[in-house]
């Protein structure tokens, strides 16, 4: 049987050192609140971020959702109890918000919220024709170190392009080609906003580009 030693006190962390760890992580965590999940869960964008990464939109259509679903809970329920007796007074339908504020919600769900946005698994196929000298990009929404993997062919022709990231006031470029006939990879996103890829045909005929993906992505969406 081994006894192991006890740490003196100076290999354990001081209390400045703590607090300053606690302080960074709440900060960190604040601005993906604010950044991420209050857009894309609830369509509150106090930075415009949200908007900038397309989570907004995201946020609309699931209040919007929620707000019909609830309107339908309430048809349903007016259905089954039609009849009030005489001098009794309905009483409102419980929300599924009744008691218990955005807050709290924000707080359950954030850690699920955040984790969700690194795995959640989609997969999409999208085909683009370019005319000669035309260009065209298509970006994934994607949180920092969410990967997607993805391919693409030209078809049996050739295109110039530059796979690239930009959000928050950042920009990155992964990889970029001529006369590329095909690409094929892991997209891991070096930090959060939209991740993707820009083609240009510069041959004298039409070219089909025909884009595949899948991973952890929120929308995929052409910019131009």
């Amino acid at each position: 049987m081994f006894n192991s030693q006890a740490p003196t006190p100076d290999d354990l962390p001081s209390s400045a050192q703590l607090l300053k760890s606690t302080v960074i992580s709440a900060v960190a965590a604040g601005a993906i609140l604010v950044t991420v999940v209050l857009p894309s869960e609830y369509a509150i964008d106090p930075t415009g971020i949200g908007s900038a990464l397309g989570l907004t939109a995201m946020g609309e259509i699931k209040t919007q959702l929620a707000e019909e679903a609830e309107m339908d809970r309430q048809a349903s329920e007016n259905q089954s109890n039609p009849v009030i007796q005489s001098g009794q007074r309905s009483q409102p339908a419980a929300t599924p918000m009744e008691g218990s504020s955005l807050v709290d919600r924000i707080i359950r769900e954030f850690g699920v919220s955040a984790a969700y946005a690194q795995t959640a698994e989609r997969q999409d196929e999208m085909s683009i024709t370019l005319q000669p000298g035309e260009g065209a990009e298509v970006k994934l929404v994607m949180t920092k170190g969410a990967k997607a993997n993805y391919t693409w062919t030209a078809n049996g022709s050739k295109v110039n392009f530059d796979t690239h990231g930009d959000g928050g006031g950042e920009n990155i470029s992964y990889e970029k080609g001529r006369g590329a006939a095909e690409d094929s990879g892991v997209l891991e996103a070096a930090f959060t906003g939209n991740h993707g890829w820009f083609w240009r045909n510069r041959t004298n005929d039409p070219v089909t580009v025909t884009l595949k993906t899948d991973g952890a992505y929120s929308d995929i969406k052409r910019m131009m």
